[in-house]
């Protein structure tokens, strides 16, 4: 799924990386906790959490996934986004809750990278 459609499904506004809209998705996967994000997100996908922090980003960059989508409208502040574009990943916000924005996705064909949310 290309992360333009992302955007669309989850109403979400670009905060990074309007170049990368036509990055592939290959999955998504929901967490707040750093830990889960390493062991559950995979390259090329969607992360999905609720927590603004560098470390949220520095993590994406380490799991190499493809965009991270922040939820419930929580708007990271511009040293986050800075370090967003350094890494040149891609940061969405939508208004939705993560069970929702998951829900959402996974309707609309956009699965875990092992066939499960």
């Amino acid at each position: 799924m290309k992360l333009s459609e992302i955007r669309d499904i989850l109403n979400a506004e670009v905060l990074v990386g309007d170049d990368l809209l036509d990055r592939t998705i290959f999955g998504a996967g929901g967490a707040d906790l750093m830990e889960d994000i390493l062991s559950a997100v995979a390259k090329g996908a969607a992360l999905l959490t609720g927590l603004i922090s560098d470390q949220v980003i520095r993590t994406a960059k380490i799991a190499e996934v493809g965009a991270v989508v922040f939820v419930r409208g929580k708007r990271p502040d511009s040293n986050l986004l800075d370090l967003a574009r350094s890494y040149n990943l891609a940061i969405l916000l939508t208004e939705y809750s993560l069970f929702v924005a998951s829900g959402r996705l996974y309707m609309n064909g956009l699965r875990g990278l092992d066939g499960s949310w």
